[in-house]
């Protein structure tokens, strides 16, 4: 008799253990679910230009401070690698996409596809052409086009010789400096030369030789970024002509080369706070506040001192 209750309770406190297991894991599951801090996904452009890590520091600083995880890829200039890379982030379920796109036409696709994820999306410093945006985080680059423009009016007089490098074509930045640029030098400038050296820095070396050598008598360069412009600089050396060379960007480069007067100004953008002001709006969204349309960071030309 004493085996036959010892026998059942046995089994009574195996049964309350049991019990006792199946409800602590029921109300450990929110526990582990819990960790999920916000997380950001960010495509980058690339990483092999120096404005665009600063974006990066700005972005990864910021989320450290707002305590939020961000994965961040980088899509090396190549747009087929970038839709890999945010259909990866989508398939990971980030609570938002921070995009630069390499290609503001191709990314449309990706930005679609987080639409219908319902995965918000924010661009950094150049936009999409379809797609719903929550919001775009950028200088004003037609404005920023037009101050180079004036730039070079005010410091050499209308009517000068003058050939513009242009961007990734397909980039929003791209086109709309060139847009900027073009208000202006198309009515007080000769624009006797414009060609695409990518954003790139030894692209610009060539491309600008070229011009160079076909257009002997141009008098300055707008480069739609700083790399170029410091690409430009190394062509006019090298073809022993001093050049009026003004860039856009004001990467840590670019302002040397202001202050070594080189480069005659830069169109100063500020990569760092774009990426704080992107990751700050991902964190509202993420709380479901509403944003403005465009989040503008502010430009200011920089000359030498």
């Amino acid at each position: 008799m004493k085996k036959t209750l010892l026998a059942v309770m046995a089994v009574l406190m195996m049964s309350v253990m049991l019990i006792a297991g199946c409800s602590s894991g029921e109300e450990a599951a929110p526990a582990a679910k819990k960790d999920g801090a916000t997380t950001i996904g960010f495509s980058i452009s690339t990483l092999n230009n120096p404005f665009f890590v600063s974006v990066k520091d700005g972005v990864e600083a910021k989320a450290q401070e707002l305590g939020v995880n961000v994965k961040i890829v980088d899509a090396q200039n190549d747009p087929a690698k970038q839709a890999n890379d945010v259909a990866d982030l989508i398939q990971q379920g980030v609570s938002v996409l921070l995009v630069n796109p390499v290609d503001s036409a191709a990314i449309s696709t990706s930005v679609e596809a987080a639409n219908k994820a319902n995965i918000p999306v924010i661009a950094l410093d150049r936009s999409a052409d379809k797609g719903t945006l929550a919001s775009l985080v950028a200088s004003d680059n037609v404005k920023g086009g037009e101050m180079a423009a004036e730039f070079i009016i005010k410091k050499l007089g209308e009517g000068v010789k003058v050939a513009e490098l242009e961007g990734i074509p397909g980039a929003s930045a791209t086109r709309e400096r060139g847009e900027g640029f073009h208000k202006v030098a198309d009515q007080k400038l000769t624009v006797v030369a414009k060609q695409s050296a990518d954003f790139d820095r030894t692209k610009g070396l060539t491309v600008a030789e070229n011009m160079l050598q076909a257009n002997p008598d141009i008098q300055a360069i707008f480069a739609q970024n700083d790399e170029m412009a410091l690409g430009a600089i190394e062509a006019a050396k090298s073809a022993g002509k001093q050049l009026f060379i003004v860039g856009f960007d004001g990467t840590a480069d670019g302002l040397k080369a202001v202050e070594a007067g080189t480069m005659a100004a830069t169109i100063a953008q500020q990569p760092e706070l774009m990426g704080q002001q992107g990751i700050e709006a991902a964190v509202k969204l993420a709380k479901g506040e509403k944003l403005d349309a465009k989040i503008s960071v502010p430009l200011k030309l920089v000359e030498k001192k």
